[in-house]
């Protein structure tokens, strides 16, 4: 981020690149801030960084760092969680739109799920496999009856019958927000390397966690900020080595 105007922000921020240098590479944090720059109507430039041949003004920048990162007023920020923060409190109404959620409850639905995934994916003894799975599923049931349980804003004070089953699109509601721009990357690579490396898949049952994603591919601020799915791949090929 290099400058902010009352009219118009200017935004420079640094992404990962892909495997041929140029394009956008696997990386949740990255896509994060994109799609919150994106949900805020934010006019920026993305510049993809090659870590394999990072320019010396950026190593100068910010060394010893990945992108993503920001500056601003000459300051470096490099904290994904401060980034966020700084974006939501500057980029502010009447303007641009708020993106913090109405139910604290969605910021943390899901935190523990990217976590299971990662040491699933890492597992490399088979006898070993059914218990990392089985955590997974247990952290992904959990989200699943979140995004299936009413939200107070969903239930009829004055109704004599309970909503038994959510119908929001998202975490939060039907609008995208913070907690899904910070859970949403995750998930999907999650879907993307189970599938490929693990023959794993979300359960059919899992109702709430496939209206979830289908609503986020709906969406031009998720789908447009995803990497392909050959990046993910890519990212996650020397990560999940074949079980003995």
């Amino acid at each position: 981020l290099t400058n902010i105007h009352h009219d118009f922000v200017y935004l420079l921020f640094h992404l990962q690149a892909g495997c041929d240098g140029e394009s956008i590479g696997n990386c949740p944090f990255s896509q994060r801030l994109f799609m919150i720059l994106w949900l805020k109507g934010v006019i920026f430039n993305v510049t993809t960084v090659d870590l394999k041949r990072k320019p010396a003004d950026l190593q100068n920048l910010a060394p010893g760092t990945n992108p993503p990162f920001m500056t601003f007023d000459g300051e470096v920020k490099t904290d994904v969680n401060k980034i966020e923060e700084f974006l939501e409190e500057k980029l502010a109404p009447p303007r641009y739109p708020k993106l913090g959620t109405q139910h604290p409850e969605s910021n943390s639905a899901g935190n523990d799920v990217f976590a299971k995934f990662s040491a699933f994916i890492k597992n490399t003894k088979k006898d070993a496999n059914e218990i990392y799975e089985r955590n997974l599923l247990k952290a992904l049931k959990k989200l699943d009856s979140y995004l299936n349980s009413p939200l107070p804003d969903e239930i009829d004070a004055y109704s004599t019958e309970e909503a038994a089953i959510s119908g929001r699109k998202f975490l939060d509601g039907n609008e995208l927000t913070l907690a899904d721009c910070n859970l949403l990357p995750k998930l999907h690579i999650i879907k993307i390397v189970a599938k490929r490396y693990r023959d794993f898949e979300f359960p059919s049952e899992m109702t709430g966690i496939w209206r979830y994603l289908n609503n986020a591919y709906a969406r031009d601020e998720f789908t447009n900020t995803c990497p392909a799915d050959q990046e993910i791949e890519h990212a996650y090929s020397d990560v999940a080595k074949r079980m003995k």
